[in-house]
C-alpha cells in the first residue's frame, strides 16, 4: 500500500443502501444535500459521496432515487462552492435494476464511482427491534424486506461497470465488505475488466451479514491486499454505525485514509444524533490530529488517485 503523510478524507454525505432516514438531520432533497456536502468539504472532507433521495412530497419522499436529474440538482451548488471530487454512487438502493443504478455515473461522468465487488446481506431488519420512530412509511417495508433481499454484484455487472470506467475514464473506489471481495478484485483486474491507474480500496466493517468491526478484520483486509497487489493501491476504512469513529483510529493508525458521514453512521457518538455531515468530518480530523495525520486537499486526492480532474465531468 502506498503511504503518504496526508489521509484523504471522504464524506458519505446521504446513504440509500444502509442508512434509513431515522434522522432528522439526514437531507433529502437536493438544497439539503448540496448545504450538507458544502459544509463537509469546508471541514475538510476531499472527496463527497453522493447517493440521492426522492425529494417529491409524496409517500416516497426521501426514499433511495437513481434520477440524474435528481442529482444534478445538487450537484451545480457544490462545484460552485468547492473543489471536492465528487463520488457517484453505482450501489443505488436494494431493488434497483442495473440501469437505474449505473444511470446517474454514465449520465454525470464524474471523477469518482463506487464500485461493489460482490453479493452481501444487509440485515437491517435488526431495527425494527429496537422499535424506532420512523419519519416515512416507506422504511418500516424498506428494513423488514432486507431479510429476504440481497444486496447482488455479479462478475457480469462487474464487467460492464468496468467498461464503462474505461469508456469514461472514471477512477473507481473499490468497496470491499468481506475479504473475498479482494480475491474478487483480484480476478476482475487480471481479467482486464478494470482501467489502469491506481486501486482505492473501501473497507466496510460493522454492516450486519458482512465482516465485523474488529480491528484484526482491517489488519488481515490490509495484509491480504499487500499480498494480492503489490502495494499498488491505495486503501481506506469506514466503520458503519456506532463502529465508525473506532474504525477511524484503526485505520489511520495503519496508514489508511478514512471515510464518515450521515450515509454510514447516523451518530458519532453512541446514542446520539449527528447534527450534519460537517460534524462527523470534524471529529474524525480531530483524530487524525492526534496522530499527527494532515487532511489531503481535494488537489492532493486527485493526485494521489490520478483522477481525471473536475474540468472533464459532465456537470
Amino acid at each position: 500500500m502506498k503511504t503518504f503523510d496526508k489521509s484523504i478524507l471522504t464524506c458519505a454525505i446521504t446513504g440509500a443502501i444502509h442508512t434509513p432516514s431515522m434522522s432528522p438531520h439526514l437531507p433529502v432533497t437536493p438544497e439539503e444535500i448540496a448545504r450538507e456536502a458544502i459544509a463537509a468539504a469546508r471541514a475538510g472532507a476531499a472527496i463527497i459521496h453522493l447517493h440521492a433521495r426522492r425529494p417529491e412530497q409524496d409517500d416516497r419522499y426521501g426514499a433511495p432515487d437513481y434520477r440524474p436529474a435528481t442529482y444534478r440538482a445538487a450537484l451545480a451548488e457544490i462545484r460552485r462552492e468547492t473543489d471536492a471530487i465528487i463520488n457517484i454512487t453505482t450501489g443505488g438502493g436494494l431493488g434497483f435494476t442495473e440501469e437505474q443504478r449505473l444511470a446517474a455515473a454514465i449520465d454525470l461522468s464524474p471523477e469518482i464511482t463506487s464500485f461493489n465487488l460482490g453479493c452481501v446481506n444487509f440485515g437491517l431488519f435488526k431495527i425494527l427491534k429496537r422499535g424506532p420512530e420512523f419519519r416515512y412509511p416507506w422504511e418500516r417495508p424498506f428494513l423488514a424486506g432486507t431479510k429476504d433481499a440481497a444486496y447482488v454484484n455479479t462478475f457480469g455487472l462487474m464487467e460492464r461497470i468496468g467498461a464503462f470506467g474505461r469508456e469514461h475514464r472514471v477512477r473507481f473506489e473499490y468497496v470491499c465488505f468481506d475479504v473475498g471481495h479482494l480475491y474478487a478484485l483480484k480476478l476482475i483486474r487480471d481479467e482486464g475488466w478494470l482501467p489502469e491507474g491506481p486501486m482505492f480500496i473501501q473497507c466496510v466493517l460493522g454492516v450486519p451479514g458482512s465482516l465485523g468491526a474488529e480491528a484484526e478484520h482491517l489488519i488481515h483486509m490490509r495484509d491480504t491486499a499487500e499480498r494480492l497487489f503489490e502495494g499498488e493501491f491505495q486503501m481506506s476504512a469506514l466503520g458503519a454505525g456506532r463502529h465508525q469513529m473506532r474504525v477511524v483510529a484503526v485505520a489511520a493508525s495503519l496508514g489508511m485514509h478514512v471515510r464518515v458521514g450521515l450515509g454510514d453512521s447516523l451518530g458519532s457518538r453512541r446514542h446520539v444524533l449527528s447534527a450534519g455531515n460537517a460534524e462527523q468530518v470534524l471529529r474524525a480530523r480531530q483524530i487524525l490530529d492526534a496522530l499527527s495525520i494532515r487532511l489531503a486537499t481535494p488537489e492532493e486526492a486527485r493526485w494521489m488517485l490520478e483522477t481525471k480532474g473536475a474540468d472533464a465531468v459532465r456537470f
